[in-house]
């Protein structure tokens, strides 16, 4: 995978707020939740810490596994999201990751907690209903 170093998986098209994640599953489960919201998956945390950010991104949502390897990426990405500007936000997940938390408690329950830790500015945008 060294040759998608930087690269994703997209899902939706970069604007000025997005989010990125690991994981396949991790991404689309953020996705149900929040249809609108452009994710990108890295693939592995290797490769989320090091995702080319888009040209005209204000906002980051990094989508954080519950693992050592995730909290090395998040940190990573963070900063480097930071050093051109780039407001970074951490969205938790209850479980280990995003798809077990809509596996376990469901769409609603995973919506609910995501905007807790949305930016309000994004709340209206991206937040179904």
């Amino acid at each position: 995978m060294g040759g998608l170093l930087g690269q994703g998986v997209w899902f939706g098209s970069a604007g000025d707020v997005m989010a990125a994640g690991e994981g396949i599953e991790t991404v689309l489960s953020l996705r149900t939740a929040l249809p609108d919201l452009p994710v990108q998956a890295a693939l592995s945390a290797a490769h989320l810490a090091a995702i080319l950010l888009p040209d005209g991104l204000g906002r980051l949502y990094i989508l954080r596994d519950r693992d050592p390897a995730g909290e090395t990426a998040r940190e990573t990405l963070r900063t480097r999201a930071a050093g051109v500007g780039v407001e970074a936000l951490v969205l938790m997940p209850r479980h280990g990751d995003f798809n077990d938390d809509l596996r376990h408690d469901g769409v609603d329950a995973l919506r609910a907690r995501l905007a807790l830790q949305l930016h309000p500015d994004d709340i209206a945008r991206f937040l179904p209903g």
